[in-house]
């Protein structure tokens, strides 16, 4: 997958054509794999922000879109998320005015997680984001 970076822990990993059905696919990946963790609690929200990430890919890239959900070793209360695709281009956040169709994704991310970043990859970059898991 473009731009994964080993991580001790649980682990899910996915990988979408660029197609029009890849957000509805990755949605209902990771609801499955977070009710097989039993982290329903986090399935709507982690599903909207990959949702969200998703597209975002789908808009600017045409190759393959990963996502992962990583529960890391010793992080008890962590929940990370990566969505990856072929194009080096970081996102950039913006403000989108009320009469915009889009726009808000990174907006989203940003105050749904706990911390958002990207980073490049050897061909292409990861978007990822940290939930905290419920107590």
């Amino acid at each position: 997958m473009i731009g994964v970076i080993d991580t001790e822990g649980d682990c899910a990993e996915w990988s979408f054509p660029a197609e029009p059905g890849a957000a509805r696919s990755a949605r209902a990946a990771v609801r499955g794999q977070l009710r097989t963790w039993e982290l329903d609690a986090l399935g709507d929200l982690t599903a909207l922000l990959v949702s969200e990430l998703v597209t975002n890919s789908l808009r600017h890239a045409t190759g393959p879109i990963g996502v992962r959900l990583v529960r890391p070793a010793g992080l008890a209360d962590v929940l990370l998320v990566e969505v990856s695709d072929p194009l080096p281009d970081p996102p950039r956040e913006r403000v989108a005015r009320p009469e915009d169709e889009s726009g808000r994704g990174l907006q989203l991310v940003a105050h749904s997680s706990r911390r958002w970043g990207t980073r490049p990859g050897v061909a292409g970059k990861t978007v990822w984001f940290e939930l905290t898991l419920p107590g």
